[in-house]
């Protein structure tokens, strides 16, 4: 499943919706945790891509179908026409940004970025009922293994 964004701030709220409207049809129930999870982390990550690229983007979402067993893995990706790698910031008390990616790798199993022709890709992992989270993050390793979502375009700006 995937969604094109635009490089306007109100997409963010649009891809959160449409999350949400594919969590619906999963095997992920709308009050578990890991969903909250999935929409904060679809939130982060396109707003990366709309804040810091000014490009078009797009988010896909690969969710286990219900009925599913035990255990299962959300993916995100979203896909940019920005070469720039992704740089975690550490953000002081009160400053409005620069969260996004501690957030992403605080929250996600694995998560990481490859270049993909004239842009990149960012994508992350959540396993369900994960035994431990503690160490997990394979920052821009192990997407070889994972085909990822066939076919996404973006137009690069």
């Amino acid at each position: 499943m995937q969604l094109e964004i635009r490089p306007d701030p109100a997409e963010v709220g649009r891809a959160r919706r449409w999350a949400r409207a594919r969590l619906a049809g999963s095997a992920i129930a709308a009050d578990e945790p890991l969903a909250e999870t999935v929409i904060l982390l679809v939130s982060e990550l396109v707003t990366n891509a709309v804040v810091h690229t000014g490009r078009p983007a797009v988010l896909c979402l690969s969710l286990p179908q219900a009925p599913a067993a035990e255990p299962a893995t959300v993916r995100l990706e979203v896909a940019d026409g920005s070469t720039r790698a992704p740089v975690p910031r550490w953000a002081d008390g009160d400053e409005t940004g620069g969260r996004g990616l501690a957030l992403v790798d605080g929250l996600a199993d694995r998560w990481g970025w490859q270049q993909e022709g004239a842009g990149k890709r960012i994508w992350c992992e959540l396993d369900r009922h994960a035994a431990s989270r503690a160490g997990s993050m394979a920052y821009g390793g192990g997407a070889a293994a994972y085909e990822g979502c066939k076919g996404l375009a973006y137009e690069a700006v």
